[in-house]
């Protein structure tokens, strides 16, 4: 069937112009449905409100349909990068989406840059034993070992971990696909090259070598073990090993060790082949002698089940520093879009295709992905990509880009250890989501609920959380979809009760939580429309507590016209044992216990102990929040920070204060009995 719409948006699509843009699909609560991107806007548009789409995905998306924005561009490239900067900020509902809030990591080197590669190499062919020149502002040399100097931390860079935004007075290497791999990388520059690694503050204070110069990880230049021009080498070669020059670093120390041996020093000869031997196994281990490519990403991706895993593995300097996975979410629903997208339009260039789901997933990341990211000049490739993804990439970022889809060789061997890791990893997601739906089926059935979709079993749990009544707090968490769902948790501050009632609280958190919603929906049916609203009633109330909490929320519940039969009370079994909990109805239902085995129950604890490890965590923080401020205290005159200090450590916070006699609190030092009256009557 043909959705009807409004008007307004039939209009808006017929004036639509005929050229290349990126359009917005919005539903009734303002969400964003779908972006995508057009060479011809019009025809694009239209088709989706002309064609007759049925019950299928593409019909469920245009029936929800109330507002459509358009953003012309200038070519096809620009509609894509302006496509794909638009679903990372507004997160559609049927487009592939990746989602990753951490940024890769880096290994940085801080402090003054090392000698440029063409000086380094200069020095090394003129005198293989003599350093090349200082770094700007680093010392030309220093006294002998041991020899006290005012060795300044910016003379001597460091090698450190580093995650954030880049400085240009930095050197950074990577990304790296984990903290692990950096870490690696940190160890390596400490064995090879032995660079230092302690913070300024450190290096500033050291009076004799740590540790690490003890065990030969470090070259001591806090206290003048090693020039600043020697260390700079160090540094250098450092940092060509990192580029991928690993044989020219080899070349250069093999050729420093001949020198002092020729010159018969040969505790400095011993040193050099240490570092030779250290780099040479490194080397070895690494089986870079071969490789010609020095920055390279490989790309595969795999899909089953419904699902999809792209595994990214990183090449840079020439080694192999791992892979890391990804799932996006979506590909079901944005796969039959996409796939209408790309289908041909009348006149148009051949280059709509009709691509494969592993296609989509794979141009969706690069394209998302490379939005953050730098981007290295050669990418293999499991899938083929289009060239208008990659000159669109290459406008993005600079970087001449080139795709292999069918590697040969080395890279060949990165791209089957990629698929094979996509594979791996995509099981694993199955399988613990085989496992969390299996949990969610057990529950519904333990608990008689009678759902079409199990996907759409919302369960909210709640809980008291406070210290002798002091900074209450309740938590409400959500399970939906199988898992915990984080954005959605909420704390509320409890006050106006007496201190330590915690059905009142109970009972104060479920109003709050729970009166607004029965409001809109009451006066949704009222006016005979459908209730439209953000906000949906949950299938299952827990309630951290027995039978006082829960006849509590049977209170709340028969005030609000709510069904009982949703509360259920998880009490504590003997001992406070895990395992032993029992369910309390509150629709007069016996106790039930499910059997310390069952995975409802373990879904139920799970879903109790997340509710009780939010309430902890809120109440605190709040807690810590009110002894630091001070509360009232501040606004005694005559009670300064000082003051207020002693107070909150003699009686544990502001609410110890106030139930303190003004005898008490004229026991702390600094407290007059006449300012303790004042205090005293300030509180009450």
């Amino acid at each position: 069937m043909i959705f009807e719409h409004p008007d307004e948006i039939l209009k808006e699509v017929a004036s639509l112009p005929a050229l290349p843009g990126v359009y917005r699909y919005f539903d009734a609560q303002g969400q964003v449905l779908y972006v995508g991107k057009a060479i011809n806007l019009k025809k694009r548009v239209s088709s989706y409100f002309q064609k007759d789409h049925g019950g299928t995905r593409i019909g469920h998306m245009v029936s929800k349909i109330v507002r459509l924005e358009t953003t012309v561009v200038r070519s096809e490239a620009e509609a894509l990068l302006l496509e794909n900067n638009l679903i990372k900020t507004l997160n559609p509902r049927y487009n592939i989406l990746f989602r990753d809030d951490k940024s890769y990591p880096y290994l940085k080197i801080s402090g003054l840059a090392a000698p440029t590669r063409r000086s380094a190499a200069t020095a090394s062919k003129s005198a293989p034993d003599a350093a090349p020149d200082a770094a700007p502002g680093a010392a030309a040399s220093s006294p002998a070992p041991g020899a006290a100097l005012p060795a300044t931390p910016a003379a001597f860079a460091r090698v450190s971990y580093y995650r954030g935004g880049v400085e240009k007075k930095h050197r950074y290497f990577g990304p790296y696909p984990s903290a692990w791999a950096v870490k690696e990388a940190i160890l390596l520059m400490q064995k090879v090259f032995r660079l230092r690694t302690c913070e300024d503050a450190v290096f500033s204070n050291r009076t004799r070598p740590c540790l690490l110069y003890q065990i030969k990880r470090c070259s001591a230049p806090c206290v003048g073990h090693v020039s600043a021009a020697d260390y700079a080498q160090d540094v250098a070669h450092a940092e060509k090993f990192l580029r991928g020059d690993a044989q020219e670093v080899l070349k250069t120390l093999e050729q420093r060790m001949l020198a002092h041996a020729d010159k018969l020093e040969f505790e400095e000869a011993a040193e050099m082949r240490n570092q030779v031997g250290a780099l040479s196994n490194v080397l070895h281990q690494q089986s870079v002698d071969n490789v010609s490519d020095r920055d390279v990403d490989i790309l595969a991706v795999k899909v089953q089940g419904g699902k999809a895993c792209v595994n990214l593995a990183m090449v840079r300097g020439g080694r192999h520093l791992g892979d890391r996975p990804y799932f996006p979410v979506h590909v079901e629903d944005a796969a039959a879009l996409e796939n209408m997208d790309e289908v041909p339009e009348p006149g148009a260039a051949p280059q709509g295709r009709r691509v494969s789901v592993e296609v989509q997933v794979l141009e969706a990341f690069l394209a998302q992905h490379y939005l953050e990211v730098p981007m290295p000049s050669v990418l293999v490739v499991s899938e083929p990509v289009s060239k208008v993804l990659l000159s669109a990439l290459q406008e993005q970022t600079g970087v001449k880009v080139t795709a292999v889809h069918q590697p040969r060789e080395q890279r060949r061997a990165w791209l089957d250890m990629a698929l094979t890791n996509a594979s791996l990893q995509l099981a694993r997601l199955l399988d613990e989501e085989g496992s969390q739906q299996a949990r969610t089926r057990a529950l519904a059935q333990a608990l008689d609920l009678t759902l079409e979709q199990l996907d759409h079993l919302r369960v909210e749990c709640f809980d008291i959380s406070h210290t002798a009544g002091e900074a209450t707090q309740a938590s409400c968490v959500v399970f939906h979809h199988h898992k915990m769902q984080n954005a959605e948790y909420r704390r509320y501050n409890i006050d106006g009760i007496t201190p330590g009632d915690d059905y009142a609280a109970m009972r104060q958190v479920l109003v709050r939580r729970y009166r607004k919603l029965v409001e809109a929906i009451g006066e949704a049916r009222q006016t005979g429309q459908a209730y439209s609203g953000q906000g949906r009633l949950p299938d299952l109330v827990l309630i951290d507590g027995g039978k006082g909490q829960v006849a509590m929320a049977r209170e709340v519940f028969e005030e609000l016209g709510l069904d009982l039969s949703l509360i259920v009370g998880v009490e504590k079994g003997e001992g406070r044992k895990v395992g032993l909990e029992e369910l309390v109805f509150a629709d007069g239902r016996q106790k039930v216990y499910l059997g310390s085995d069952s995975a409802a129950l373990m879904l139920i604890a799970h879903i109790r102990d997340e509710a009780h490890r939010f309430a902890i965590t809120g109440m605190r923080a709040q807690r810590a929040k009110v002894r630091v401020g001070g509360g009232k205290l501040e606004e005694i005159p005559g009670i300064g920070p000082k003051r207020r200090a002693r107070l909150l450590q003699r009686f544990g916070g502001v609410r110890g204060v106030a139930l303190a006699s003004a005898q008490d609190i004229a026991s702390v030092e600094g407290i007059s009995h006449e300012l303790a009256e004042q205090i005293y009557r300030a509180l009450h």
